[in-house]
C-alpha cells in the first residue's frame, strides 16, 4: 500500500484536477490513501470568514459565493454536467458552511479549525467524485474519524495510539477487505475524543499523509509537489540548483531545521522511524 500527498497547487484547476487522475491511475498496481489539502488559497479565503473575525454579513456572504463559485465551476467542467450527485453534495457542503461561519464566535482558535477545515472536506468530496466517475474505484473517508488529537486546537497534538487503532479499523479494513483502489481522505484536519475538529498546524498535510503511512505500515509515501525533486536549494532564489536524489533521514530533517522548505522535521519523524521510503515528485513532471 502506498499513501500519496497532493498539495493545493496540484489540485487547484481542472487540468491540475485531471493531472492528479491521471497520476493516481498510474499507480493501480496496489491500493493507494490518497491525502490532499485544500483548493488553490482556499483556506486564506476561510480564514476571512471564522466567526469573530471583522466582517460584515453582506463581506461574508460574498466570501462563501466566491469560494463556491471557484469550486463548482470546476466541479461542473470536470463532470461534463450541473446535476452529478458530488455537485449537489458540493452545494450543500457551501450552505453548512455558511451556517457554521454565521455562528456566535467562541474561542477563535476553536471556530478557526471548525471553519477552515471545509476546505478539505470540500476538495477531497469534489476529487473522490471524480475518480469514481473514471470507473476508479474510490471510497471517502472522514480522517477526522481517523486521526485524533487533543483539543489543542489549531495545533492538535496526535494521540498516535489511537489513530493506529481507528487507521486500521477504518482504512485498513476497506484496502484489506479489498472494497475499493483508491481511499482519498483529507490532509491538515483530525478529529478530538468529543467529536470537534481540530488542525495540524504548520505542513499539516504533509505530516497527515506521514502519519498515516507510519499507522498504516506503508510501503512508501510520495509527496507531489511542483519541483522535481529534493533539491539542494529553494529554486525560487537560485539557479541552477541540484536534484538530491537520495538522501538518509537525519540529514533530510537537519537541511528542513535549517530552513528546507520543502519538507518539515515533523512529517519525516513517523516514517523514520519506521524506515519507510519518502519520494518527492513533480505532478508537473511525474515521469
Amino acid at each position: 500500500m502506498r499513501v500519496f500527498k497532493f498539495g493545493g497547487a496540484s489540485v487547484n484547476s481542472v487540468e491540475a484536477i485531471r493531472n492528479m487522475a491521471s497520476i493516481v491511475s498510474h499507480y493501480l498496481d496496489q491500493p493507494i490513501v490518497v491525502v490532499v489539502s485544500a483548493m488553490g488559497k482556499t483556506t486564506n479565503l476561510l480564514e476571512r470568514i471564522v466567526p469573530g473575525v471583522p466582517q460584515s454579513d453582506e463581506e461574508r456572504r460574498a466570501l462563501i459565493s466566491q469560494s463556491a463559485n471557484y469550486h463548482l465551476e470546476i466541479a461542473r467542467q470536470i463532470f461534463e454536467c450541473d446535476d452529478n450527485p458530488t455537485i449537489q453534495h458540493l452545494q450543500e457542503m457551501f450552505r453548512q458552511l455558511e451556517e457554521r461561519s454565521t455562528m456566535e464566535p467562541t474561542s477563535y482558535n476553536y471556530d478557526y479549525d471548525q471553519v477552515v477545515s471545509f476546505g478539505e472536506l470540500i476538495s477531497t468530496t469534489l476529487i473522490a467524485g471524480y475518480l469514481n466517475s473514471l470507473s476508479i474505484d474510490t471510497k471517502w473517508v472522514d480522517v477526522r474519524n481517523v486521526i485524533r488529537t487533543n483539543e489543542n486546537y489549531r495545533e492538535g497534538i496526535i494521540d498516535f495510539e489511537t489513530t493506529r487503532q481507528q487507521a486500521r479499523q477504518t482504512i485498513g479494513s476497506i484496502i484489506d477487505a479489498g472494497v475499493c483502489k483508491v481511499v482519498v481522505t483529507q490532509g491538515f484536519i483530525a478529529g478530538t475524543a468529543k467529536g470537534t475538529t481540530t488542525t495540524l498546524g504548520r505542513e499539516g498535510s504533509d505530516y497527515s499523509a506521514s502519519v498515516l503511512s507510519y499507522c498504516l505500515d506503508a510501503e512508501s509515501i510520495t509527496i507531489w509537489k511542483d519541483v522535481p525533486g529534493f533539491l539542494n536549494a529553494d529554486p525560487k532564489y537560485f539557479k541552477d540548483t541540484i536534484k538530491i536524489d537520495k538522501i538518509p533521514f537525519n540529514e533530510a530533517i537537519e537541511l528542513a531545521y535549517y530552513g528546507a522548505s520543502i519538507i518539515h522535521p515533523k512529517t519525516v519523524k513517523p516514517i523514520q522511524n519506521k524506515g519507510i521510503r519518502l519520494n518527492i515528485k513533480s505532478f508537473m513532471n511525474p515521469s
